[in-house]
């Protein structure tokens, strides 16, 4: 076979949770312990940090391996979904794992494990975890899918644990209040690990609180350990000022990464304390050009400027608050949002936090899970939201580029699936 033959079979074969949703999800560790046992527990070979959290996972797991990398550790990372290529999920360094290694990787253990019944995620984390041990790499930055508690990668013992937030996602498999979806997330605190927590208050605090207790972890909290003096969000970059990093400049400028560069350098701190070598210009650097270094992508990234072109994957209430936000920094003439949603989110609660003033494009990413974009229509009217549905997001992205004035704002977003699908035609520019 080759590479997309692969591909097209591990999709046929194994229950894929970003095409069907919760029908793929498998709670419980028996089938990742069963398959440990049989690759020889292969993460057992080198040092893991362990990011958990409902927002924000992805730009911290990225900085976290770019700075890492600058250190001169082998770094591998491992993150979910993927937005263009599935090798996006695995990479040693910034470099993506060969389409070789996942042919071959597919066509010696695929047969032998199928009688663990393994989910998409289970078998390509192992793909990861596997590979990662062959190329003998020093550490390696695990993303966890869903979850915490129960979430397939949660069989590593990581140095140091990090967990970013809570907000509401996935609600039918993690619990409908915050204080039970930390719960879930607070699973992957182990006895005596260290926990970095980006952003927590009242109930979901105590929760972690509690947690930490029970299995005698030290804790800390990233806004009690990062005072920024000032924290300027310029056009295109952040500026961060503080007496250990006067001048940071971080190439991400989303609003939300206030909050992951705090939570970022909490880590860093706890990581030193533990004995990782991380140089203060390596910080500098992995923050100004963490995109090159590791291969991140839509995080409120600009494709265009004429007009200005923005996507984002954020997706559910607490990532689509600060985009709203972010939009309303903004300078433009018009707006106008490409959106599409996935059925399992809570959709009324996003479309209620979108600006009415904006013109609107409904639409639905290329996979089953897909909200139909009339439907979308149908609940954002209800909303006060007004605008027209296209079955593709590049006909819809065509449409707002034909009904945009040079200097009017086109937002994609409200999936990660409706990034994939605009980048897949709209390549990242130079």
């Amino acid at each position: 076979m080759n590479y997309k033959e692969t591909l097209e079979y591990l999709y046929k074969q194994l229950p894929v949770f970003q095409q069907i949703g919760s029908a793929a999800y498998k709670p419980g560790l028996q089938n990742s312990e069963a398959l440990d046992q049989y690759f020889g527990h292969p993460h057992r070979k080198f040092r893991t940090i362990h990011i958990a959290g409902t927002n924000g996972k992805g730009s911290v797991s990225h900085l976290l391996a770019a700075i890492l990398q600058l250190n001169d550790y082998k770094t591998g990372l491992y993150t979910s979904p993927h937005l263009i290529d599935f090798r996006e999920r695995i990479r040693i360094n910034g470099e993506t794992i060969p389409q070789e290694e996942v042919i071959r990787f597919a066509e010696q253990h695929l047969a032998p494990t199928l009688h663990i019944h393994p989910s998409f995620f289970e078998l390509t984390m192992m793909m990861a975890f596997n590979y990662f041990a062959e190329q003998q790499t020093d550490v390696a930055v695990i993303e966890v899918g869903l979850g915490g508690r129960l979430d397939s990668t949660n069989i590593i013992t990581p140095d140091l644990c990090v967990i970013t937030n809570i907000s509401y996602d996935h609600i039918q498999m993690l619990g409908d209040t915050l204080p039970k979806i930390a719960r879930e997330k607070a699973g992957i605190i182990k006895k005596g690990i260290p926990v970095v927590i980006g952003e927590a208050e009242g109930e979901v605090k105590q929760v972690f609180i509690n947690r930490a207790q029970e299995v005698n972890a030290p804790i800390v909290f990233a806004e009690e350990q990062i005072r920024f003096d000032s924290a300027i969000q310029h056009t295109d970059n952040w500026e961060f000022n503080m007496p250990e990093f006067p001048h940071l400049l971080g190439e991400l400028s989303g609003l939300c990464q206030e909050k992951n560069a705090a939570t970022v350098l909490t880590a860093v701190k706890q990581l030193r304390a533990l004995g990782y070598r991380i140089s203060d210009q390596s910080i500098y650097e992995a923050f100004a050009h963490v995109t090159r270094l590791t291969g991140l992508m839509g995080r409120w990234q600009q494709l265009q400027s004429s007009p200005r072109l923005i996507c984002d994957t954020g997706h559910n209430t607490g990532g689509i608050q600060y985009i709203v936000r972010q939009l309303r920094n903004e300078h433009y003439r018009n707006l106008h949002i490409v959106i599409g949603m996935v059925n399992d989110k809570d959709i009324t609660g996003v479309l209620a936090m979108l600006p009415k003033d904006a013109t609107y494009y409904f639409t639905r990413a290329s996979i089953p899970r897909a909200l139909p974009q009339e439907q979308l229509q149908d609940l954002a009217v209800k909303a006060g939201l007004n605008g027209r549905s296209y079955p593709t997001v590049q006909q819809a992205v065509e449409a707002a580029e034909k009904e945009s004035r040079p200097d009017d704002l086109i937002f994609v977003g409200g999936s990660t699936f409706i990034v994939a699908d605009l980048l897949k035609f709209m390549p990242l520019p130079l």
